[in-house]
């Protein structure tokens, strides 16, 4: 018979341990605010990324800014 640890887990850690919280009641305030804590800590990791990635490659605004991005394309001749 295989052990706990050799079957699959349909669930990430994450969502385990989220079932643990949400497996007790709590009012639908409580329940908003942990949605909105869980929503600010995975919106602070994406933006410390991304931090990151322009401090690594050395971007600033005016770079950004100052870059036309728009593909050219050629004009169309009036039919």
């Amino acid at each position: 018979m295989p052990t706990a640890e050799a079957i699959p887990q349909p669930f990430t850690n994450l969502q385990l341990e989220l079932l643990k919280i949400y497996a007790r009641t709590v009012d639908e305030k409580d329940l908003l605010e942990i949605k909105r804590l869980l929503g600010q800590y995975f919106a602070d990791k994406a933006s410390d990324l991304a931090d990151k990635l322009w401090a690594e490659k050395g971007l600033t605004e005016d770079k950004i800014l100052s870059k036309h991005a728009r593909t050219p394309y050629r004009r169309r001749s009036s039919l």
